[in-house]
């Protein structure tokens, strides 16, 4: 469980460190990547054994008899969240986006609209319109510089031809773990408005001390009947290139609508990915996740007490994820220049603001999984490039 020691990922195909240039002017060899969401740390030893094995045997075929990987699943659900997942309602997918887009495909027509609470994680949108479906933005209240459901007001917004509701819990990038009373909201509001709800439920295990999430399905079980949860391995113990998620579904309807779609398509799963699932969805596994958050912890003071010493600068307070949400709006500065201090002047690569929809453009997301001493010196960058400010 060693969180500390860096680990050169340049030129190993990594999208964070080997894109960075191109798309951000900021060479990986002076720069700090912290925009793509994935983690700077090994996963659990566990998961590298398990991988060991397989490539020791040397024979890479399909995969079958996934009762292990399923009893895992089952496992770590009702361990970890109290929730009780039956074998027969677990789909695998090819990460949650895949998942998305499958949800869109299974439940939605060419034209419908889908629910989206803005500013949220980039991918939905994108998927969505590459469907051929609309967006349908619900901004979040920024209430005391946290984000609050309004329901009120997106009921306002609703045309009649919305018929699906993707929540992000917990919320990226905002951080925020939702109340079992917002969730109940949600759960209202698609049963007022006739909508399917899918439930990105991806960063479930990324909760802090203090906090705790609570699974919709448990939030609201009297909606099964249009309910889809997505859950995932990969963001919980950094194996997101196994692109290995599952969408869960209890109704007998939805979830003939779903198989039909994934025989439609052939999609079956990735046996890499799903030896490490059920290496990672294990006793070792969740010590390794304790372990990770009580380091995310002090991460996420470094990052917040730095961020606080610089005038005009607001971290929003992160209840979940390792992704910090850095609100520019009191400096006054346009989004192209406080941009250009941040890659020209700090050479850091974040996530902007407004790829996350409207309410986003005076944000930059920071990915702070990462040993201490890059937060450390993130820090350092940032307040040398505002250092007009202090």
């Amino acid at each position: 469980m060693d969180f500390d020691t860096p680990i050169n990922r340049i030129g190993t195909h990594c999208v964070k460190w080997d894109m960075m240039e191109k798309l951000y002017g900021v060479p990986a060899s002076e720069g700090l990547a912290m925009w793509v969401a994935d983690m700077e740390f090994r996963p659990p030893a566990i998961v590298q054994q398990a991988v060991e094995r397989l490539a020791a045997h040397g024979i890479y075929g399909y995969f079958g008899d996934d009762r292990a990987y399923l009893e895992a699943i089952q496992w770590w659900m009702k361990t970890r969240h109290g929730w009780n997942v039956a074998a027969g309602d677990i789909f695998t997918t090819h990460g949650l986006v895949n998942g998305t887009g499958l949800c869109l495909e299974a439940f939605t027509a060419p034209g419908d609209a889908v629910v989206l609470t803005t500013p949220v994680y980039h991918a939905f949108a994108r998927t969505i319109k590459a469907a051929g479906r609309e967006v349908r933005d619900c901004p979040l209240a920024l209430v005391d510089g946290r984000y609050e459901m309004d329901f009120d007001a997106w009921d306002g917004l609703m045309t009649g031809r919305e018929r699906m509701f993707i929540l992000c819990s917990p919320h990226n990038p905002g951080g925020r773990v939702w109340t079992e009373a917002e969730l109940r909201g949600v759960a209202d509001f698609c049963v007022r408005h006739d909508l399917i709800l899918v439930s990105d439920e991806i960063h479930h295990d990324l909760v802090y001390p203090g906090q705790r999430h609570v699974p919709m399905t448990l939030a609201a079980p009297e909606i099964a009947d249009r309910l889809v949860m997505m859950t995932a391995t990969t963001k919980t113990f950094n194996i997101a290139g196994s692109h290995t998620g599952n969408v869960i579904i209890a109704d007998p309807a939805l979830k003939a609508k779903f198989a039909a779609k994934i025989m439609a398509l052939g999609i079956s799963g990735n046996s890499f990915g799903m030896h490490m699932a059920t290496a990672a969805y294990s006793p070792e596994g969740a010590e390794w996740v304790d372990a990770l958050m009580a380091y995310l912890e002090g991460n996420r003071r470094v990052f917040d007490a730095g961020m606080a010493g610089i005038p005009g600068l607001r971290s929003m307070p992160l209840e979940a994820t390792y992704l910090a949400w850095l609100d520019f709006s009191g400096t006054g500065m346009a989004p192209a220049e406080f941009i250009g201090r941040v890659e020209k002047e700090a050479r850091i690569a974040t996530n902007h603001g407004a790829s996350f929809g409207p309410g986003g453009e005076t944000f930059l997301r920071f990915n702070i999984a990462a040993p201490r001493a890059m937060v450390v010196e993130a820090v350092e960058r940032m307040q040398a490039a505002f250092r007009d400010l202090q």
